[in-house]
């Protein structure tokens, strides 16, 4: 939910490999004598899948993948109320939420789905959905601050938090997500609110934060942008997804990451199937797929955000693994503070008119 597109938007891509039928996979016949169909359609985030994930499914089902890209839950529920159909979407937390209460997602039959086992622990039981009914958890993370630790102390961030974005000796030299939900939960935290909350008083101290953060540190609103930003190094401080803060600490040894103690966005993405399938089978073929050690392995690494998988989580973050000394790999688990968002949309719109006049203030 919380990932940076660098692609192109909307696009459609019918990935190679047609699936006629291999000596190291199964055929298009036995494909659809054993799931009725060959194709399977695909709805996910740009540059969110492994190099491999699809061409070695297909091979490995004698199927092929037509796979269709968006960049935001909303873009993505306005096709699905279109009656656009798709066998696997991969939305998040707050937005599955919205989609099991109005009756736009099949349960699962977790009979299908075995490697559910695999499961890392920090992806269990989450509140939109804890017996993972409708959802199966793809990629999940945090929300925190990437800092220049030679220009910024890094005292000053442990102790300052969100309220950094408030001290005037990095004015002009920070970057914000341009986003209402993530720019409000970063003022509710600092001001030790929840980042759900719909208190009128609560979200007026958060606005007014806004706009002081705004009319004081000439932020710079970015999305995708942010990511090169930082490896440039262009800012010294940036409140970033997780997974986008592991790139720029690969790719720039001079950041580093922190999660605020006041708390954060704990969020995930997750694998569903909606109503109106036209392939469940092979869809829950999928989503066992993507859960197998192999395929976890090659989108966390190709990605860099959390794998769902607790073996490729630990092999990843552990000792000797690609991101054993990347701090914003790993999410923080069970910290109190941390919050899942819930779905609003009377709060949501509030916040989304509000963030236009902080942004028009300047």
């Amino acid at each position: 939910m919380k990932k940076l597109i660098a692609m192109a938007l909307a696009s459609v891509m019918l990935l190679a490999g047609c699936g006629g039928g291999s000596s190291e996979g199964a055929s298009a016949e036995d494909a659809v004598a054993k799931y009725g169909s060959d194709t399977l359609k695909l709805y996910n985030w740009g540059e969110y899948m492994g190099e491999d994930l699809i061409s070695n499914f297909e091979k490995e089902f004698g199927v092929k993948v037509i796979v269709e890209y968006f960049d935001s839950n909303e873009t993505m529920y306005t096709k699905l109320q279109a009656g656009d159909s798709y066998d696997v979407l991969v939305p998040s937390d707050y937005m599955i939420e919205r989609l099991i209460n109005e009756g736009m997602l099949q349960e699962l039959d977790l009979s299908l789905i075995p490697n559910i086992s695999n499961l890392a622990e920090g992806v269990k039981n989450l509140p939109y959905d804890p017996e993972n009914t409708y959802s199966v958890p793809y990629f999940w993370g945090s929300v925190g601050i990437v800092y220049n630790h030679n220009n910024v102390d890094p005292a000053v961030v442990e102790e300052q938090g969100y309220s950094i974005l408030h001290n005037t000796d990095y004015k002009g030299k920070i970057y914000v997500y341009d986003s209402e939900r993530d720019s409000f939960m970063m003022a509710f935290k600092a001001l030790g609110y929840s980042m759900n909350t719909d208190n009128q008083d609560e979200i007026q101290e958060a606005y007014q934060w806004l706009l002081d953060m705004n009319n004081t540190m000439e932020p710079v609103y970015v999305t995708d942008e942010v990511i090169d930003g930082m490896i440039n190094g262009t800012k010294d401080i940036a409140v970033v997804y997780s997974g986008d803060a592991t790139t720029i600490l690969e790719e720039n040894p001079d950041m580093s990451f922190w999660m605020p103690t006041e708390g954060t966005n704990l969020w995930s993405d997750a694998m569903v199937i909606p109503a109106n399938a036209e392939n469940p089978k092979l869809a829950h073929e999928f989503i066992n797929y993507v859960l197998t050690y192999e395929a976890s392995l090659g989108n966390s690494e190709y990605v860099g955000y959390a794998s769902s998988n607790q073996e490729v989580l630990d092999e990843l973050s552990g000792e000797g693994g690609l991101f054993a000394d990347n701090e914003a790999y790993l999410p923080r688990a069970g910290y109190e503070k941390d919050e899942v968002f819930v779905d609003n949309q009377v709060l949501k719109k509030e916040l989304a008119e509000l963030w236009i006049k902080v942004k028009a203030t300047k």
